[in-house]
């Protein structure tokens, strides 16, 4: 394990933030505004604990959940309160990256096979109270996840000898000593608990205290130096900005080595205004800031492409693009949303040309086609059900879950969206689907 991460996590009681497991002593009424600063602050990843007893609070805890997954740019780790599939599957739908089974309820040990075979074990993760666990379940947990959260300091040289499955250790110390040591061992991934869910942790600052340690961190690393890149006469590098979602272009700018060096150290995109002659933040002064997903090369090395997820405008009009005002045509293959279908439909092509293993999209084309049809008769049954529901999200997530399952259908029967594109174009606009799907 190269590089390692900081990893804040949020205990949710009665919709707030409160200390810990044992301590519901409240220490942000709003979690959603806690979330955000964390991402801001430069977290690499975050944790949710839904502390709940009901299903009446686990649901508002997943709403929750929703809006931290609409404002954070960093993946979520949740979990809490779970106590059948419908209960991952709204976990996973609210925009986790991955969900947490608590294996110290049996429950949870129950359910892995079968939650992992569904949604597939890269969206697994384990969560440990003890080394005994470990132990007991190995089996189970090396087969049916890809992370383990353990809730406390272990022996974790004795965990490493167990288990290759990398981990990130829930601590309540707050010496940073001990965080260090933790950071250093083998195998753990990333660090979490009071000390990084500090309101007051400013990430960047302490990375590179990390890396004064000889701690690699999740910070982005590029793979040419500045001095490899063919710039302009006036000593630039252009830089053609879109949406890491949908591919949008933004606006055009240019960085000189200053500005790309500060990119790569924050993740926030930075650049050089030829007017003022000097380097600027992106949404320093408007808080639109673009924070970086990747960065390319063309095969010029002569601009680079950086997709970002943008907060708010990329113009400054108030626009969303600096290109807004179409001079010819139009620009409606940009905004259909078949494209959508299409690229999902691509992925699961890709997935049955190149299987990955723990996919649930591969587990279904090994299964066959009689596992396929089951399985869209059952979503399309659910659907039924979930429209009797009054809360509209469970129609939702089951219309997801149909659209998923009909693309495997249509994979595994060789029919594509350009077979029936004119037929479905109504249903396509008439449906918005902006929901993870089991990959």
């Amino acid at each position: 394990m190269s590089y390692k991460r900081l990893t804040p996590c949020i205990f949710i009681d009665g919709g707030k933030a409160v200390t810990w497991f044992d301590n519901r002593e409240v220490i942000a009424a709003d979690v959603v505004a806690l979330a955000k600063h964390y991402s801001e602050m430069g977290a690499d990843e975050l944790i949710i604990f839904d502390l709940s007893n009901s299903d009446e609070e686990h649901d508002e805890a997943i709403d929750l959940m929703k809006k931290i997954h609409r404002v954070i740019r960093i993946p979520m780790i949740a979990g809490g309160n779970i106590r059948r599939q419908e209960d991952v599957k709204k976990i996973l739908y609210a925009g986790a990256k991955r969900a947490m089974l608590n294996f110290s309820k049996q429950t949870s040990i129950e359910l892995i096979e079968e939650i992992s075979k569904r949604f597939g074990k890269e969206r697994i993760a384990v969560s440990l109270n003890d080394f005994d666990a470990l132990f007991k379940q190995q089996h189970l947990i090396e087969e049916y996840s890809t992370e383990i959260v353990f809730m406390h300091r272990l022996d974790l040289n004795s965990v490493m000898n167990i288990t290759e499955i990398p981990c990130v250790v829930v601590t309540d110390t707050m010496e940073q000593n001990e965080i260090l040591k933790i950071l250093k061992c083998d195998g753990v991934k990333g660090v979490s608990g009071m000390f990084i869910s500090q309101k007051s942790m400013d990430f960047n600052a302490f990375k590179e205290i990390c890396a004064k340690e000889g701690i690699k961190m999740t910070s982005f690393e590029s793979l040419m130096d500045f001095s490899e890149f063919q710039l302009n006469s006036d000593g630039l590098l252009p830089v053609v900005v879109q949406d890491f979602k949908t591919n949008e272009v933004l606006m055009m700018a240019y960085m000189n080595e200053e500005a790309f060096e500060n990119t790569v150290k924050t993740g926030r995109m930075t650049y050089y205004s030829r007017s003022r002659k000097s380097q600027w933040v992106k949404g320093e002064t408007s808080g639109h800031f673009q924070y970086v997903r990747t960065l390319a090369i063309d095969c010029d090395k002569d601009t680079l492409l950086a997709k970002v997820e943008q907060i708010g405008a990329a113009c400054h009009t108030g626009n969303r693009t600096c290109f807004y005002q179409p001079i010819v045509g139009n620009d409606y293959d940009a905004k259909n949303p078949l494209q959508i279908f299409e690229n999902v439909y691509h992925t699961i092509l890709d997935r049955k040309a190149h299987p990955k293993e723990g996919s649930y999209t591969n587990y279904l084309f090994e299964k066959g086609i009689d596992k396929i049809l089951k399985k869209v008769g059952e979503e399309a049954t659910e659907i039924v059900i979930a429209a009797k529901n009054p809360n509209p999200e469970e129609i939702k997530y089951e219309i997801s879950d149909f659209l998923y399952h009909v693309m495997v259908l249509m994979a595994e029967k060789n029919v594509t969206w350009e077979h029936h594109k004119g037929t479905c174009r109504a249903l396509v606009w008439r449906t918005i689907v902006h929901l993870p799907l089991p990959f």
